[in-house]
């Protein structure tokens, strides 16, 4: 395995041409050896298919398509068998780069995972009507990277983070979680109980791209499901299972309830959001009771 970077970017229905020739030039200039390849998942936007073909065309740059999509795990594995250099960079096709030196930055460690982290972006509009912008924006103190170090295999995410390409083909990427959300989650469990430490620095990707209301609850309900399937394996690492074990029968009984009769209705507010629905929890509200609901349904599916 030759000493190297390998810059690897998944992407769906992003066009992140933008992005390439600016991890390029950066590299470029640290003057080593490096690659950037690009696997885009399945994408349906014709035109963003067509705009990420030019990445294929700049040097040190590599394009993959799959024809269907294989899932948030299964590509960034495949990524991972591809590059050629020691070390991988992972980064998500949906950043930004905010940082001049932000590749220098990952060059002076020498930890087997780092985790860099991401500022949340957003304009003024989007922070009072984008609920996604104002979820992680009210989030954003829990993952300074002083919190990150309290918590280290618990604060993991795969935006933005470099990691010894030899651990990640040991330890690849669990490709049952095909669906959105997660496979991150599960990815710093298995860190953890091989004992491969994670270096938390801050080296932060930007997030500004915010996708509108309606489409980010349908992810938030997807992702609900995929914890609901993974529940036993990720008990210790979701704060919402942990909310769940500590509600007594009666209020598990109230908080399904209230769900199934004004769920629709919060739906309906959260997708016309304003500032004050977040400040006044509606969305966590939301989340809970959805997870509640569904896990009531299942048992009971399968157990009729």
């Amino acid at each position: 395995m030759t000493k190297g970077l390998s810059i690897l970017i998944p992407t769906y229905n992003d066009c992140c041409l933008e992005l390439v020739k600016g991890l390029q030039a950066q590299a470029t200039e640290c003057a080593i050896d490096f690659e950037i390849l690009v696997a885009d998942d399945g994408s349906t936007d014709m035109e963003v298919v067509r705009k990420n073909r030019e990445v294929a065309q700049l040097p040190h740059c590599r394009l993959i398509r799959n024809e269907k999509n294989r899932g948030r795990a299964a590509i960034r594995n495949l990524l991972a068998r591809e590059a050629q250099y020691t070390q991988v960079l992972f980064i998500d096709s949906d950043m930004h780069i905010e940082r001049k030196d932000f590749i220098a930055r990952y060059l002076q460690e020498e930890a087997p995972v780092v985790y860099g982290g991401v500022t949340i972006g957003g304009t003024r509009k989007e922070r009072q009507r984008n609920l996604r912008c104002q979820y992680e924006q009210a989030e954003a103190w829990k993952h300074t990277v002083d919190k990150r170090k309290e918590n280290p295999y618990h604060d993991f995410h795969t935006a933005n983070f470099m990691i010894n390409r030899d651990i990640m083909l040991r330890h690849p990427f669990d490709e049952r979680y095909r669906k959105y959300g997660y496979e991150d989650v599960a990815f710093g469990k298995v860190l953890k109980n091989h004992y491969i430490p994670i270096c938390h620095i801050d080296n932060p990707m930007l997030f500004d791209t915010f996708e509108d209301n309606a489409v980010f609850i349908s992810k938030t309900e997807e992702g609900l499901r995929t914890l609901y399937q993974f529940r036993e394996e990720l008990q210790d690492y979701s704060r919402l299972l942990q909310k769940v074990n500590t509600l007594s029968h009666s209020m598990l009984w109230f908080l399904r309830r209230w769900h199934r009769h004004f769920g629709k209705w919060e739906r309906r507010l959260l997708v016309n959001c304003q500032l004050s629905i977040v400040n006044s929890k509606l969305f966590p509200l939301y989340k809970l009771g959805y997870y509640l609901e569904y896990a009531k349904r299942q048992s009971s599916s399968a157990n009729p």
